[in-house]
């Protein structure tokens, strides 16, 4: 990482929505993470949204990068903490949803806004 990106982590401004993890030449590299520009930098500023090496061992990688090529699974970003000066990134695998369990969870969720609105009324 570079020097501005950890000040903009330490500062707290990361995002890890929709990041995932990608493989290539039997890396690892986190993709789709949003580090704001550090706002006391200068023209040494890094790109927000640049692809960023993690260090794995070679045998995690190929086990992940197996797991996403024959399952249908991603591997995604789940946290960003520090320890003892070093930033260490919480992954996991996930199996996206498919189409009808979407509709089940948007349909959930609109019986409980309908629901908050009934009683909400009902409490007038």
């Amino acid at each position: 990482m570079l020097g501005t990106e950890v000040k903009s982590i330490r500062a707290g401004q990361i995002n890890l929505r929709d990041s995932f993890v990608g493989f290539s030449n039997g890396e690892a590299y986190l993709e789709n993470a949003h580090i704001s520009a550090y706002s006391h930098g200068n023209w040494t500023n890094h790109n927000p949204t640049r692809k960023r090496k993690l260090l794995l061992h070679a045998s995690e990688i190929k086990k992940l990068e197996k797991a996403v090529e024959t399952k249908g699974i991603t591997v995604v970003a789940l946290k960003l903490y520090e320890k003892r000066g070093i930033f260490k990134l919480e992954i996991a695998t996930a199996k996206g949803k498919k189409l009808y369990d979407k509709r089940q969870t948007l349909k959930a969720k609109q019986d409980e806004r309908d629901k908050e609105r009934a009683f909400k009324d009902a409490n007038r």
